[in-house]
């Protein structure tokens, strides 16, 4: 494991690697964020793809990302998460949406569950999952952070400011 820092518009993320390959990426004051000492030692040499790309999320000039990724999890968890990554670039889906599209209709509840676990934010688009009235509910890195990667994504973001 290896980590490293960088600042976005909506505060510093810490990047973690295990085995040179993505497995976190948390905001600070992240619900289920892990103690920093689980990151182990900063190593910003795993992460030039990482920043690129989340640098271009950021200047509007990226809308997926191209990234090899270690999800850690449990195979529901997993399964939740890949599901995440087909969520296109502005657009948002429910929890009950997300559940019957995994085969599992009355799994609504387990799958936020999954999502609010979500180890990679913002590369993992879990800020793209709402309630079923299109309601902001949940997210670990907080409401007001999910409004902000939402308008990002959705065009309106001319008039927001850096929350970082």
């Amino acid at each position: 494991m290896s980590h490293t820092t960088v600042d976005s518009p909506v505060g510093q993320l810490t990047l973690v690697a295990h085995d040179g390959v993505l497995s976190g990426l948390y905001m600070t004051g992240q619900r289920y964020r892990p103690a920093d000492d689980a990151f182990g030692p900063e190593d910003p040499s795993f992460f030039g793809d990482v920043i690129t790309q989340v640098a271009e999320y950021f200047d509007g000039t990226r809308t997926s990302f191209d990234l090899p990724l270690d999800l850690i999890g449990t195979p529901f968890q997993r399964t939740v998460w890949e599901a995440l990554l087909e969520i296109p670039y502005g657009e948002t889906v429910s929890y009950g949406e997300l559940a019957q599209r995994l085969g599992r209709p009355s799994a609504a509840r387990a799958v936020g569950l999954a999502n609010g676990r979500n180890p990679i934010g913002i590369i993992v688009p879990c800020h793209r999952v709402v309630g079923s009235s299109g309601d902001l509910t949940g997210y670990g890195g907080g409401l007001e952070r999910k409004r902000h990667l939402l308008d990002f994504e959705q065009g309106s973001h001319a008039d927001r400011l850096p929350l970082g």
